[in-house]
């Protein structure tokens, strides 16, 4: 499905407001809310009008920058400007005079021993923002669509993708798969979790006790019990499918912004604080929440939980990554090779190594660290012709390799890791 432009300024009325207000969030007090402003120059009220109706208009400011030709390439991938010739060349005249490429968030890259390959899959729904690819027993990789209200079912041997559309307002944030392989979702705009059925296309909904919440990532455990994160409202939720009960609590802080969620071995259900440098630790049958702080501060939003029970995280706002042994209380920190502001998000444990990503950078780097030795080594993450968007959040296969994605560009991708052969 191609979004048309009439569809994009119909939609940027709408948006504004909340495009507003996502831009403003987290700013110092005082300051002037809002998205950066855009430079004067013919073409600013396109672009003004037409990206605002998807995004914040910040995002165009704290790109990398592109050529005229890499802004087509990338803006083809949100919205069809081609019924709108003279639109679409303002707009790109434009970006390209008044954003062009620049090296403000360079990475340091960093060489190792290991190389990559990207398989790169693009979805068909435009500007719906792919992300949380996870893989199914049988091959098939789920993702869904945040901005696009989709969840979608990607045949990586053909290439072919089935998106579902789900109850309007979902604003899905992530999909997770039961014990069963059934695909669930968090309506992250809704206060609704969801389970998709892919035989009739219809979800079966959850209503969470404030419909104003912001359900963000799931996890289920061994008995089919589902844990929710709500960043926003500053809550740790339970689902049971069998009963239907929901039990929400909150967190023991203020503003801990509760993100990602994972359940050890033992059953404890670990939550990560997105704006504290602290794990949540949960009691799975009681709700209750033990704070767990970073000794340095910071703020973690991915971690892993490793196979000998260690959780490595990431310290996003030091730029940094952590290992926390539960049963000692021991932490251990590393700054990430691009430094403070590299902002670490995604991650991953992949054969003996950490995984993660460098999302303060531009391009985005994908990040290995090697316990073992303590070494990192790291690689630019490409979307197509150009390296663009984020990445928020990635999985494992079965077959050894990582699902990533780049919401920017509606892609899917896959990287499977090769230890170089050593030179004889």
């Amino acid at each position: 499905m191609r979004r048309s432009l009439t569809a994009a300024l119909i939609a940027a009325a709408a948006f504004a407001f909340v495009s507003f207000t996502a831009q403003a969030q987290g700013q110092p007090q005082g300051q002037a809310k809002g998205p950066p402003a855009l430079p004067d120059g013919s073409g600013k009220d396109q672009v003004a009008a037409v990206c605002s109706g998807c995004h914040v208009t910040g995002l165009i400011n704290a790109s990398m920058g592109y050529t005229r030709d890499h802004w087509n390439q990338l803006i083809s991938t949100m919205i069809d400007l081609s019924p709108a010739p003279d639109t679409q060349n303002a707009i790109l005249d434009y970006l390209s005079a008044n954003f062009p490429p620049n090296e403000r968030r360079k990475p340091t890259q960093v060489s190792g021993n290991y190389d990559v390959n990207f398989t790169e899959w693009v979805v068909p729904k435009l500007g719906q923002r792919t992300r949380d690819p996870i893989q199914h027993s049988d091959g098939s990789i789920w993702y869904v669509g945040q901005y696009g209200n989709i969840i979608g079912r990607l045949d990586p041997r053909t290439g072919q993708a089935k998106e579902y559309e789900l109850p309007p307002g979902s604003k899905p944030h992530t999909v997770e798969l039961d014990n069963e392989g059934n695909p669930w979702y968090s309506g992250n705009k809704n206060g609704t979790i969801g389970r998709l059925d892919p035989a009739t296309g219809q979800s079966t909904v959850y209503k969470m006790p404030d419909p104003k919440s912001d359900p963000h990532t799931l996890a289920f455990d061994k008995n089919g019990v589902l844990f929710i994160s709500f960043q926003g409202s500053n809550l740790i939720g339970r689902l049971d499918p069998k009963t239907g009960d929901v039990k929400v609590v909150s967190a023991p802080n203020p503003k801990s912004q509760p993100y990602d969620v994972r359940v050890a071995d033992d059953g404890t259900v670990w939550v990560a604080c997105n704006a504290r440098g602290c794990l949540l630790k949960v009691n799975p049958q009681t709700m209750e929440i033990t704070e767990v702080p970073f000794p340095n501060g910071g703020s973690t939003r991915r971690f892993v939980i490793a196979p000998d029970g260690m959780i490595w995280f990431v310290n996003s706002n030091r730029g940094g990554i952590g290992r926390y042994n539960p049963k000692t209380g021991e932490f251990k920190e590393w700054q990430s090779p691009s430094g403070p502001r590299s902002h670490p998000y995604a991650a991953a444990w992949l054969d003996g190594a950490f995984w993660y990503n460098e999302s303060g950078m531009r391009p985005d780097m994908l990040v290995r660290f090697d316990p073992a030795t303590e070494t990192f080594q790291s690689w630019p993450i490409p979307s197509g012709g150009i390296y663009a968007g984020i990445l928020r959040n990635m999985r494992t296969t079965r077959e050894g390799n990582l699902l990533i994605h780049q919401s920017a560009t509606n892609r899917i991708i896959q990287v499977t890791p090769h230890r170089r052969a050593a030179a004889r």
